[in-house]
């Protein structure tokens, strides 16, 4: 009897460190759970901890850790991850310093840009109005040619008159009409050459809040990139018990850094591929469509 529970011993220990050797992630899984399902090479997790100023609700963390797992799936073709509500692997969303900063980042860097925008918008609205008023100066200098041409041949008509000996009682109102008319074309351009150099006045000013925004904008980036200098920070951690998420900046970002910390479950290190899953930084992937890339595989297949 002795000798029978003995064998069973040794194949069953055999069975358990050949399922460990070839499927490395269910080492997590308790002993219990690898004893009831003998031939369940999944991963078991669970959410454990969200902390309430992340936003996301248990449950929708629940669904965007399942569509990480998915990621996996799609990939492979195979299930690497199965949710368990009594999995000893835990997923915990953490709340520190760096989330905090991230939406200090975020907020600082969304009003840089909507000034940004502003300042686009509003050049490319003056450029109009510049342009506008090219068209109108120019119009203005054809204006007070022609203007001055009149005014040449009815002074040079009026001094030929003079000479002749004076303007004759016949053509007095008809000259006294194109007096007026020209005192009143005068008048006119003057009119047009005040609003023109009110316009004028009026682009100065707003070139120079424009420029003022521009210089607000640039104190806004030193300050900003001062705040905020390029450092690597860990987003996520495995450490073979937990999942530990401490910062995201979409939900796209949070389901591809669960992921990637998945991956470092199915016992994955980093990758140099930079548009890959297990790259150590979150930075150029597709956070949309993401697939794994050649780079993942390969590291799947040579664990």
């Amino acid at each position: 009897m002795r000798l029978v529970l003995l064998s069973l011993l040794v194949i069953f220990l055999f069975g358990m460190t050949y399922q460990t050797r070839n499927h490395p992630q269910i080492r997590h899984n308790t002993l219990l759970d690898r004893i009831q399902h003998p031939f369940d090479t999944r991963l078991r997790y669970r959410i454990a901890e969200v902390d309430s100023r992340f936003g996301v609700t248990e449950n929708e963390l629940k669904q965007i850790s399942q569509q990480a797992t998915d990621i996996w799936k799609a990939g492979t073709g195979k299930d690497y991850f199965v949710y368990d509500p009594d999995a000893r692997l835990t997923i915990h969303l953490i709340y520190d310093q760096r989330q905090d900063e991230s939406v200090q980042r975020r907020q600082q860097l969304g009003q840089i840009q909507n000034n940004q925008q502003v300042w686009v918008n509003k050049n490319q609205q003056l450029q109009q109005f510049k342009d506008e008023l090219d068209r109108t100066n120019t119009l203005l200098d054809a204006k007070k040619a022609q203007l001055n041409i009149q005014i040449n041949q009815h002074n040079q008509y009026i001094a030929i008159i003079n000479q002749s000996g004076g303007i004759p009682a016949s053509q007095r109102e008809q000259l006294m009409q194109q007096q007026n008319q020209l005192q009143q074309h005068i008048l006119v351009l003057q009119q047009e050459i005040n609003l023109y150099n009110q316009k004028i006045q009026q682009l100065n000013l707003e070139v120079d809040e424009l420029n003022q925004l521009n210089q607000r904008i640039d104190s806004s980036v030193k300050s900003f990139n001062q705040c905020f200098q390029p450092r690597l920070f860990d987003k996520g951690s495995f450490n073979g018990k937990q999942i530990n998420i401490y910062e995201f900046e979409s939900i796209e970002d949070l389901r591809l850094t669960l992921a990637h910390e998945f991956g470092h479950a199915l016992g994955l290190k980093h990758n140099q591929d930079p548009q890959a899953l297990m790259y150590p930084l979150m930075k150029e992937q597709n956070m949309l469509n993401f697939r794994l890339s050649a780079a993942d595989l390969a590291l799947l297949q040579a664990r």
